[in-house]
């Protein structure tokens, strides 16, 4: 046991060295899209953020100690192009070699397989190719551009920016449990999108592969583009709004059928009195055969002084825990009872050091859940405790709210 935890220890922290050479020369700029060309050369910008994490869950019959690392390492690049720009850019995950093969323990947590049987209580690690893509833009007027994207990895119209890029969640190194109601796609193999950018206003619609990443974490699972999705957002002022809807095609690998989508989310970010702060509500829903999953989050932000931030998570999930089953035989169904769970995180982040390598820090949080009556012999009041190291490069909340907009 011993030898295994620290063969893990060697391979995060040798892992955590290989992302400080990845980022080293990144700018100091974190945006999904490449930055504005500027002269007929390649314009080109970074960003990376790793945890190095400790994991403690109790729970009613198991208690769980892991060290684990969540993390990212993203570049992009853009130059003219004729009368518009085009631009690539990439994103990577070592999550299939820092995290357990089961993935991160966490209570409550649903999506995705392993073992051709539902995850339970475990949030998956991320593939290795996160994101591959590359867009063309047209500025038309002095009002508007026009953007098409093609993606071999990514994200189509749809949810608030993903949690990862979102900035009321940058410090936090949880997975929303709501994550599969709100921006579970920011993954998809397969995505064709196009849209209108106005200085407030964006429409956006995609068509992509619908069903989700198999349990393979280093192959690209491409497939016909079945599914659709389209997306209103407004940005007035610190304030990024969108409203979206999907129909997603058998998303499932182990329980058959469409999939109906609908999300909500306001972004906020500005710093009233002096202090950044930052703040997302966010509202999903999953819509298919066997009934309708809702979820609910409330995140925040606040700078507390120079080198200290606390942040917030508020959130209900309804989740198929009891009899979530395994792969189904043709015209096989079973019943769904529908477990409404709850989570409260207070966290805090501590910045040790900033300069051109990047930013250190050091934080914890505490996690507190709602167990519903249908699952308390089994959960009890569970509680979990993170305590992390953070380095992150060319990451700044200013730059995350923009969620695909100009």
């Amino acid at each position: 046991m011993t030898d295994r935890l620290d063969d893990r220890v060697r391979r995060v922290l040798g892992l955590v060295l290989i992302g400080f050479v990845f980022a080293s020369d990144a700018s100091a700029q974190h945006e999904h899209h490449a930055p504005a060309p500027t002269g007929d050369g390649w314009s080109w910008t970074g960003a990376a953020q790793v945890f190095l994490t400790a994991n403690l869950q109790d729970r009613e019959f198991t208690d769980f100690d892991q060290l684990e690392s969540q993390n990212w390492f993203m570049g992009a690049g853009a130059r003219r192009a004729g009368r518009g720009a085009v631009s690539v850019a990439g994103m990577l995950s070592l999550e299939p070699f820092t995290l357990r093969e089961l993935g991160s323990a966490q209570v409550f947590q649903t999506g995705e397989t392993f073992g051709g049987a539902p995850l339970i209580d475990y949030q998956h690690p991320h593939d290795l190719v996160m994101h591959a893509s590359i867009s063309y833009a047209q500025e038309v007027s002095a009002e508007g551009q026009f953007r098409v994207t093609a993606a071999l990895v990514g994200e189509p119209a749809l949810g608030p920016t993903v949690f990862m890029h979102r900035a009321s969640a940058l410090p936090n190194p949880t997975v929303p449990l709501a994550h599969h109601q709100l921006d579970s796609t920011h993954i998809t193999p397969g995505v064709l999108t196009a849209g209108w950018y106005a200085p407030v206003w964006a429409f956006e619609a995609s068509a992509f592969h619908g069903r989700e990443p198999d349990e393979d974490r280093l192959d690209v699972d491409l497939g016909a583009l079945d599914s659709w999705s389209a997306r209103v957002m407004a940005r007035p002022g610190g304030v990024v709004a969108q409203v979206s809807g999907a129909r997603i095609h058998q998303p499932d690998a182990i329980e058959p059928g469409d999939m109906t989508r609908l999300t909500a989310s306001v972004e906020y970010i500005g710093a009233p009195r002096g202090r950044l702060t930052t703040v997302t509500l966010a509202w999903g829903l999953n819509d298919d055969a066997f009934g309708r999953e809702a979820g609910w989050l409330a995140e925040a932000t606040r700078q507390l002084w120079s080198r200290g931030t606390v942040y917030l998570r508020g959130e209900l999930a309804d989740k198929h825990i009891l009899e979530a089953g395994g792969p189904h035989p043709p015209g096989f169904e079973h019943a769904h009872p529908l477990s409404r769970v709850g989570a409260w995180t207070t966290g805090y982040d501590h910045r040790l050091l900033e300069g051109p390598s990047g930013r250190w820090s050091v934080g914890g949080d505490l996690t507190v859940h709602h167990t519903p009556d249908n699952l308390y012999e089994y959960y009890g009041h569970p509680f979990s405790v993170h305590l992390f190291v953070r380095w992150s490069h060319g990451v700044s909340a200013r730059f995350t709210t923009r969620n695909g907009m100009p």
